[in-house]
């Protein structure tokens, strides 16, 4: 037996999110119901929405940064219980049988992961995400909010949190490290916390400096303007890591002069378009150009409890549900410091 819940959907792309409602399955004996409190409004979601990323599944409902409380367990669940905090990522299963999913990277699955929501999963159903009051998730692929977080500023580092910090760890961010972050934006503002308190010396790269304040207040030690030419010159070699967080063409070959020799800039941003650089750039400093994706469960609990022991949260704009086509709206012209966050119990209210 499904049951029916609350939910925000776009029923064409680019068109408006509406209210409607959804089924969710039966609680198999390895499910858990979450009742979700918060979801967050990543700017993946826009692109989702507009189908800027290939064709899509509509209608759609999107949200892949959800922290909610878990409303009842199928028979087989042990690790958690009614009442617990939890979170759901960008991912609900995968085949947990090849060598990707049994390392714990998940997001590597050789069948592919089953995506939140716009996804379709083993069992041949839709997969439709966080903007919704409920969701039913295999136990595996959700993890706990330790105390600590509220779940408000907790939801958008199911996403912006893990997108950063996986990186962040790879690349070894920490005391002695001289690491540039740039934009500062929803995962901008993630890099520059976590970075921070990973104990790394923390530098903004910003078109401008009308966020510098922020900046700062966030932990960062300097803040340099892009579009000041001698911003290049007068951090060139100086950075051991540089997490380019932007979604937009940029040129390489100046970013990557702010290496210090071995360094390496990691895009987790997706432009549109091809980036393009001189592979001189990088052999001139054994330098390293990559690219880095979300973490799998076990690194995405890592980062919570990380976080929690650091309190560590998402910047984060609360809004109703009858905000959100505005939200879309503002996150398209940047217009958000630097989160928002969707408040269900607003849908369908």
């Amino acid at each position: 037996m499904t049951t029916t819940t609350s939910a925000i959907a776009a029923a064409a792309p680019g068109g408006p999110l509406a209210p409607t409602t959804i089924e969710r399955r039966d609680l198999r004996p390895d499910d858990v119901l979450i009742d979700i409190a918060y979801a967050g409004i990543c700017h993946s979601d826009l692109h989702q929405v507009n189908q800027d990323w290939g064709t899509a599944i509509f209608p759609m409902v999107p949200g892949h940064e959800i922290a909610g409380v878990v409303a009842a367990v199928g028979s087989d669940v042990t690790k958690y219980q009614v009442g617990d905090r939890v979170g759901v990522g960008c991912m609900v299963d995968s085949c947990g049988e090849c060598e990707y999913c049994r390392a714990g990277s998940e997001q590597f699955c050789v069948k592919g992961n089953i995506q939140t929501y716009n996804g379709v999963g083993f069992d041949g159903e839709n997969t439709y995400g966080g903007y919704s009051r409920q969701i039913v998730v295999k136990d595996a692929f959700v993890c706990r909010i330790p105390e600590g977080i509220d779940l408000d500023v907790a939801a958008p580092l199911l996403c912006a949190g893990i997108t950063t910090y996986s990186p962040l760890r790879r690349w070894g961010a920490g005391p002695g490290k001289k690491v540039a972050v740039v934009g500062l934006g929803g995962l901008g503002h993630m890099a520059v916390k976590l970075a921070v308190a990973m104990g790394a010396d923390v530098t903004v790269l910003s078109q401008s400096l009308k966020k510098q304040e922020d900046g700062l207040r966030l932990g960062a030690k300097d803040y340099y303007a892009t579009s000041d030419e001698s911003t290049f010159e007068t951090l060139a070699g100086r950075f051991d890591v540089i997490l380019n967080t932007v979604s937009a063409k940029l040129p390489v070959d100046a970013y990557l002069s702010l290496l210090r020799v071995g360094g390496a800039m990691v895009n987790v941003g997706a432009p549109g378009e091809p980036l393009e650089y001189n592979v001189f750039s990088l052999l001139g400093g054994n330098r390293v150009l990559a690219g880095s994706m979300i973490g799998g469960i076990a690194e995405t609990q890592e980062m919570l409890d990380f976080c929690a022991e650091h309190g560590v949260g998402a910047e984060i704009e609360t809004i109703s549900a009858d905000q959100v086509n505005e939200a879309y709206a503002r996150v398209e012209s940047s217009d958000v410091r630097y989160r928002f966050v969707i408040d269900t119990s607003t849908i369908g209210a």
